[in-house]
């Protein structure tokens, strides 16, 4: 896919003196009293703002931070703990500007943050009016908000219209060259390794890349479906078994393009759902009615990795069990360990799998890990996403 991206008019010296607009992400966590929880997504940002700086732009920079109310600002709507906690990470002042649709004022070498986004009037429903005030004030656009790449906003899709130039920032691109890496040209075999909690929400997803994989490894409530679409029983287990055709299908898909859905040999149960509850390992086919399947087994997690550490790609959304009790957490740590020591080009993205690579400490063991929640599966499914819509629109122009 082409765009522009900033890095390359950042090395040409095009954006020196020039006022640049970043959409970042920094929708963060935080606690009761406002503080910040966790800052990845701000410290993901720095090397767009940094790359800037370099080169001599005076930089804006906002996002939207929560679900505020448009038109309606509230002192919990404000970036003003990100300004903080960003000036602290840069080691230098970030000045929070309010009420800047008008204009703002920013020196080359100068950056500042803009409030919240969102409460704008007309940002959720991509006003024109509110997107060309925005362009107004910057000579070059940088989208760098791989979380909001696939939702059309004034300050993602509209502004991107209407500005000068309008370009990709580095966080933005390696998402979409890590993805094109993993799906578009990858070296095989691919194993897509998709869980979670209901077929119903990744449905689309499991379709798309049953054309696609060699391998496709199902997880959580996800496996559970399967397991009832192949006739074995699974007690009292989370699953949909309204799906099962769908199920079929995706394994019909596999099976006609000589690929494979690997179906658990045996199961950790439990008769309850809790932290304290007895870990039982069975063969999958000696599942009682009463049991709930709460993990993979020793000898289906052994299976799995070996197919892992033989994989040239690997792409993982989400977790095998219920890894948050550690009586269950075993299957997805010998998926999360097999990932790491395997040789294959690794993708893992969606905020459990974030949560259990952070668990098992494999971050610097996977090759990339994708920023973006929703955007990350709408890209597996195969969609252009609005963001590079607009961005390669804009690089034709």
């Amino acid at each position: 896919m082409d765009f522009i991206r900033f890095s390359d008019l950042c090395a040409a010296g095009k954006a020196s003196g020039k006022r640049v607009f970043i959409r970042a992400d920094f929708n963060v966590p935080q606690d009761d009293a406002g503080r910040i929880t966790e800052d990845t997504r701000i410290r993901a940002s720095i090397p767009c703002l940094e790359m800037a700086l370099k080169a001599g732009a005076a930089v804006m920079v906002t996002s939207h931070l929560g679900r505020p109310v448009e038109g309606q600002f509230t002192p919990a709507d404000s970036l003003a703990p990100v300004a903080a906690r960003l000036g602290e990470l840069m080691k230098r002042t970030v000045p929070l500007v309010a009420n800047w649709l008008g204009g703002v004022e920013v020196q080359p070498g100068e950056l500042v943050m803009l409030e919240n986004c969102r409460v704008n009037v007309g940002e959720k429903k991509n006003s024109e009016t509110l997107a060309r005030k925005m362009a107004a004030l910057c000579d070059i656009f940088v989208h760098d908000a791989f979380g909001m790449a696939h939702r059309a906003e004034a300050s993602t899709y509209g502004i991107a219209q209407f500005a000068p130039v309008a370009c990709a920032g580095p966080l933005l691109a390696a998402e979409l060259d890590a993805i094109s890496k993993a799906l578009a040209n990858p070296r095989r075999p691919l194993v897509a390794i998709v869980a979670g909690s209901k077929v119903s929400t990744k449905l689309t997803i499991l379709k798309a890349l049953a054309g696609k994989v060699d391998q496709l490894i199902v997880g959580g409530g996800i496996a559970n479906t399967f397991m009832l679409a192949a006739g074995m029983k699974i007690g009292k287990s989370l699953a949909e078994p309204g799906l099962m055709a769908e199920a079929r299908a995706v394994i019909e898909t596999m099976r006609a393009r000589g690929a494979a859905v690997p179906i658990p040999t045996d199961v950790v149960t439990a008769k309850s759902f809790g932290a304290d509850a007895l870990a039982t390992v069975k063969p999958a086919r000696e599942v009682a009615d009463d049991d709930l399947i709460l993990d993979i087994g020793p000898e289906t997690t052994a299976r799995l990795a070996a197919q892992l550490k033989a994989a040239g790609t690997i792409v993982w959304n989400g977790p095998v069990g219920v890894f948050e009790f550690d009586a269950f957490a075993a299957g997805t740590e010998g998926i999360a360990r097999a990932i790491a020591e395997s040789p294959a080009f690794s993708l893992a993205g969606g905020g459990d799998t974030l949560a259990a690579i952070a668990k098992y400490g494999i971050e610097k063991q996977v090759d990339y890990i994708s920023t973006g929640g929703g955007a990350f599966l709408e890209m597996l499914k195969g969609k252009t996403l609005p963001a590079f819509e607009i961005l390669q629109r804009r690089s034709q122009a």
